[in-house]
């Protein structure tokens, strides 16, 4: 019985020190603690001892019992802090804001920008970041649009003398996480894009994105759907009827374009709708085998959806501003509203 519960012991110290999640903890507890565990059978054996011998081999058994406990305790309450610090370093705060109050009013794009993120960090996505300057690969080649491709015309890319180029999406970012990650993860990423657009009501050559990614086993467009839905009941704090149209996006397939009623006119035709009483929201689909593979991931094993869409149309709906390009007006009657 001694030889036996050193073993155990030693086994237990092992796999303890390797032990990687929270799930894993959890089953290790039951094979050493639970009611057929390996402990716990041990425990059953003590009827067969001598008086002499079981007296001490339930000792050892105690003790052993208590240092197991206590070590998994303090494993979970060691697994909580990492997860809450994870989440602590997702959230995003500027180092340069004065510490003492100052004059002045919070962006409207930065006020959404900011709810977006508490949105998808309460649902469990990562808020990760990538550079604005970007390189070919990520903003074209490796999300499945390769030099002789179409889309790259629609996007009239701002090309730099060095080679590289202002990201025209932040689907880039996409990429850099799958490389750094193994599934199953969820991300998003909100950020500045350029496009090289003329500039009217609706459309801006500078602008902001958010775009999120899901990526594990069994992923399928009922998950993108049920997802969406609730991101944009959550948004606007009430029901807002969407529609779902199949589209075109080299990154996935199937791809569709997923529209709100507009919040300004109700549905019945202004600037911002143009006409149409839908605003066009976000774009979304099953990422693409391709990209996948760019990311460093099988797809034959692990699916994912991925969808984008513009900030500012959505503050726009929010607030009930009809012309896009107050935003970077810099009136000051136009910041002081919020």
């Amino acid at each position: 019985m001694k030889d036996q519960l050193e073993k155990l012991r030693k086994d237990f110290l092992e796999q303890m020190a390797s032990v990687p999640d929270k799930e894993a903890l959890e089953a290790m507890r039951v094979a050493f603690l639970g009611k057929k565990g390996s402990l716990t059978a041990l425990m059953k054996d003590l009827k067969d001892l001598s008086p002499e011998m079981k007296k001490e081999a339930g000792q050892t058994i105690n003790q052993i019992k208590s240092e197991m406990e206590s070590s998994i305790d303090k494993k979970f309450v060691d697994f909580d802090a990492v997860e809450i610090q994870r989440k602590i370093d997702c959230q995003w705060s500027d180092i340069t804001w004065p510490s003492e109050p100052v004059q002045g009013s919070v962006h409207p794009i930065s006020m959404v920008r900011a709810e977006l993120e508490e949105l998808f960090i309460s649902m469990g996505f990562e808020i990760i970041d990538g550079p604005e300057m970007e390189s070919e690969y990520y903003n074209f080649n490796a999300l499945n649009i390769p030099a002789d491709h179409p889309a790259r015309d629609a996007q009239d890319t701002f090309w730099l003398r060095n080679g590289m180029l202002l990201r025209t999406q932040t689907s880039p970012v996409q990429i850099r996480g799958m490389q750094s990650r193994k599934p199953p993860f969820k991300f998003v990423s909100p950020g500045k894009v350029y496009r090289n657009e003329a500039v009217d009501a609706s459309h801006e050559h500078t602008f902001h994105q958010i775009e999120g990614m899901v990526v594990d086993k069994g992923i399928s467009v009922a998950n993108l759907i049920y997802t969406l839905k609730k991101i944009v009941s959550n948004i606007f704090g009430h029901p807002v009827e969407i529609r779902l149209r199949p589209s075109f996006f080299p990154f996935v397939e199937p791809g569709f374009e997923l529209d709100f009623k507009c919040q300004i006119c109700g549905g019945k035709g202004c600037s911002v709708c143009k006409q149409t009483g839908w605003v066009e929201y976000l774009g979304c689909g099953m990422i693409h085998p391709n990209v996948l593979k760019n990311g460093g991931i099988d797809p034959e094993e692990y699916q994912g959806f991925a969808f984008g869409g513009g900030i500012e149309r959505l503050v726009m709906m929010k607030y009930s501003i009809d012309d896009i390009r107050h935003f970077h007006g810099g009136d000051l009657r136009f910041m002081k509203q919020f």
